[in-house]
């Protein structure tokens, strides 16, 4: 008999394994409305009005968070929208994405596209979604309103875009982004790429994947991060360096940390799963920027990850129509660079991990905790007493092969089709409740 001094709970969730922050262990997760009340252990006597019990052959773990997904609603949503680009995160176990502040249009640099984005997103979310502002030319006056509204930080480039309408910065001017962004306790998120190296770079494009690399070489990298880190240390700023391919800057960032420069640095499930050499000619759906580098690059990424030099995984989910991307003459100089991949983060990494001996856990500090503790993501990252009860249920073990056609996200182009990738979600749990593509119970986050 149920003793009626027992509080009844909404929803009990028990795990043979459960990756939680002290390690993976049998748990009873507790769930009342939409947050975790407590974690007990596995066989607990714990009333709830549900109760669900993960096979013991699958994992129940933290939803996941990547903090760079480019949405491009509103003014460019044919290339991915707000529901197309949160159903696929939900398909793949994230909770919870941050936007970033192009390749919509308007960017959001200014507090009026601010609230174009959130009109844009009213309705349509099947995750919680965030915002980050941007950081161009002549919008230095918005980056203290943007910050006031709950966006989680500013980004900037050191070199083009690829829109015309998000501008770059030169170094003097991220230096003066620096100072105001310091004042504020903010964070600038940066992507780094030299103009000049690439201006210089030989430029002979067209099917040959390995003429695009040539374009961009990794000393562009290497030399506007060694810039960044120069003015983050002078302006005391938080910097944040987004998608790093070139392992050549590994040593810098390791002396820069160790100095006290407050940095820290994502890397991306397709630099860590692809490699130059096998990249075909003509196979634009690989073009991103920085690019796929050689496996002996991969290699040092991973161990940048395994040692803590990189940080975060984040998607860089960059889509855009089927026929931007050149597919018909594989040229790269004039194909779109972006990878879709949102859906795809956390077997894509787990897939390529097993040669490097990672763990679930692993998975969880990089695509999870970590965004969520720099970048100030509150009630999220972690199976924690008080954080959002947002988990997923993944069967690690469970192999299938990428059919683009099967994706969530809007355009079907993917360097994954074709490719076997292990760990299937079976379930997605956002704030207490279990989500399928049309929940639609996603909201606007801010700030913590």
């Amino acid at each position: 008999m149920t003793d009626p001094n027992k509080p009844i709970h909404d929803l009990v969730i028990r795990a043979r394994r459960a990756v939680l922050p002290e390690g993976t262990r049998p748990a009873c997760v507790v769930i009342d409305g939409q947050a975790i009340t407590a974690i007990e252990d596995h066989d607990a006597a714990v009333d709830a009005a549900e109760e669900i019990s993960v096979p013991d052959d699958q994992v129940l773990m933290p939803g996941l968070v990547d903090s760079h997904v480019h949405v491009n609603e509103p003014g460019r949503t044919p290339w991915e929208g707000y529901e197309s680009a949160t159903r696929a995160a939900l398909a793949g176990g994230i909770t919870t994405i941050i936007d970033m502040p192009l390749n919509s249009s308007p960017p959001t640099t200014t507090i009026q596209a601010l609230e174009e984005k959130l009109r844009a997103a009213e309705g349509r979310l099947s995750v919680d979604v965030g915002l980050w502002g941007g950081a161009v030319p002549g919008n230095l006056d918005q980056i203290e309103p943007l910050w006031g509204r709950g966006v989680f930080g500013f980004k900037c480039f050191t070199a083009h875009s690829g829109i015309d309408e998000y501008g770059c910065l030169g170094y003097d001017e991220i230096e003066e982004a620096l100072e105001e962004i310091a004042r504020l306790g903010a964070v600038l998120i940066v992507h780094a790429e030299d103009p000049a190296v690439l201006a210089a770079a030989p430029q002979d494009l067209g099917r040959p994947y390995a003429g695009y690399l040539a374009s961009r070489p990794r000393e562009a990298e290497d030399k506007a991060i060694d810039r960044v880190i120069g003015a983050a240390r002078r302006t005391g700023a938080r910097v944040h360096i987004l998608h790093l391919s070139s392992a050549q800057a590994l040593p810098m960032i390791r002396k820069a940390k160790e100095e006290g420069v407050r940095i820290t640095v994502e890397t991306c499930p397709h630099y860590l799963t692809f490699a130059a050499e096998s990249v075909p000619d003509g196979a634009t759906e690989y073009k991103c920027a920085p690019p796929v580098r050689e496996e002996a690059n991969r290699r040092e990424l991973w161990a940048g990850l395994k040692d803590g030099t990189i940080d975060h995984i984040a998607s860089d989910h960059s889509p855009c129509t089927v026929d931007l991307k050149c597919r018909d003459t594989g040229d790269f100089g004039r194909a779109w660079g972006g990878v879709a991949s949102v859906q795809l983060g956390l077997p894509a990494v787990w897939t390529a991990g097993q040669e490097f001996g990672i763990t679930l856990e692993d998975i969880a500090r990089w695509f999870a905790s970590g965004p969520s503790a720099t970048f100030g993501i509150p009630r999220k990252g972690s199976i924690a007493v008080g954080n959002d009860a947002d988990l997923a249920i993944l069967d690690p073990q469970a192999a299938f092969e990428v059919d683009v056609e099967a994706l969530e996200h809007k355009n079907k182009i993917s360097p994954y089709h074709g490719r076997t990738l292990s760990g299937v979600v079976r379930r997605t749990i956002l704030r207490g409740a279990t989500v399928d593509r049309d929940s639609k119970r996603g909201r606007i986050i801010e700030r913590g």
